[in-house]
């Protein structure tokens, strides 16, 4: 989640857009914003084909950063797992920039994901499988991946990031008490390859597209926040919907993904039992970006969806404030 005054900014105007998709050409008149939230993402088409701009402001992510997110993109192409693809600019630029006096923008464009997106609500068992074995087949990629130049930042970032944005904050103390236990118990985990690597943190149902015509294969977009963590993190981040819900069904369909993920991946039921305290530090790390979201100064006039937005941040913000009160156990997830 951005600065929400960069986001009121930015949704304001597409001039930014505008003078960034020049580098790569477009359809006139088919600009438009798709999504905004960590960064801009718009839709346009060249030659009547569609293509995804994404714009990020310097202060959010860095040119060494998005180099290194590309960099892991195109390994995992070349070995046949299927993401969307960096296009080059006219210039044959991967990344392009825009220095304006509020700072630098930064631009890379991708290709359109085929497939469809899926709904937690009505996803089969079948497809809970497909989609666990993606996300294997993404770790398993990661094992032998090794960055050329640039490298993603790791948990230790994250870590150093949270700790600077709850001393902003001097009324967030069991915030920096969670964080205490969480970077404690991290310390304590191995760190080889089997467990250990580059994973995407978002893979969710929203960045996932499949294609039924190409044996139910899922095309994955959405790379900007892949970091340097536990395998078990990514599977507890995109299983989000699935493993609080008591439902009967939920544990079948969350059992589904945990089958087919293990036909590709080692996943011991240790680390499965710790999957309760992966949520806890994703709670956290949530709540420290949604807390320098709201750290947004003064904004002169306010769009009609911002008091909404603000709205539904602060609940949020207050509910996984409550979560840090919770017991530091062991739930048990076999």
């Amino acid at each position: 989640m951005m600065n929400l005054g960069n986001m009121v900014r930015g949704v304001a105007s597409d001039a930014v857009a505008q003078s960034l998709v020049q580098f790569w050409g477009y359809d006139e008149g088919t600009l438009e914003l798709w999504r905004a939230s960590s960064n801009f993402v718009y839709a346009f088409e060249r030659n009547q084909v569609q293509y995804f701009l994404r714009v990020s402001f310097e202060q959010d992510q860095s040119i060494e950063q998005i180099k290194a997110e590309l960099e892991f993109m195109q390994y995992l192409r070349l070995n046949g797992f299927p993401s969307v693809t960096p296009i080059q600019s006219i210039s044959g630029e991967l990344i392009e920039t825009l220095k304006i006096p509020e700072g630098t923008y930064i631009a890379v464009v991708f290709s359109a994901a085929n497939g469809i997106n899926l709904d937690a609500d009505t996803i089969t068992a079948k497809q809970m499988e497909e989609w666990g074995k993606s996300l294997a087949s993404l770790h398993f990629l990661s094992k032998t991946f090794e960055p050329v130049s640039e490298r993603r930042k790791s948990w230790l970032d994250t870590v150093q990031f949270m700790e600077s944005v709850f001393k902003k904050h001097p009324g967030e103390q069991k915030a920096l008490q969670e964080l205490s236990r969480v970077s404690n118990w991290l310390q304590s985990l191995p760190t080889n390859k089997d467990v250990f690597g580059l994973i995407h943190y978002d893979f969710q149902l929203d960045n996932i597209f499949l294609e039924e015509d190409k044996d139910h294969s899922f095309n994955i977009i959405d790379f900007d926040d892949a970091i340097y963590h536990w395998y078990a993190l990514d599977i507890v981040t995109a299983l989000d919907d699935f493993i609080d819900d008591d439902n009967p069904h939920s544990k079948l369909l969350l059992q589904s993904f945990l089958n087919e993920y293990r036909s590709k991946m080692d996943l011991e039921n240790d680390v499965v039992a710790q999957f309760p305290q992966f949520q806890r530090y994703a709670n956290l790390y949530k709540f420290s970006r949604i807390l320098k979201s709201l750290d947004y100064g003064e904004i002169n006039e306010t769009p009609s969806w911002f008091v909404g937005l603000r709205g539904k941040l602060v609940r949020v913000a207050d509910e996984l404030r409550q979560s840090f009160q919770k017991p530091w156990q062991r739930d048990n997830m076999k």
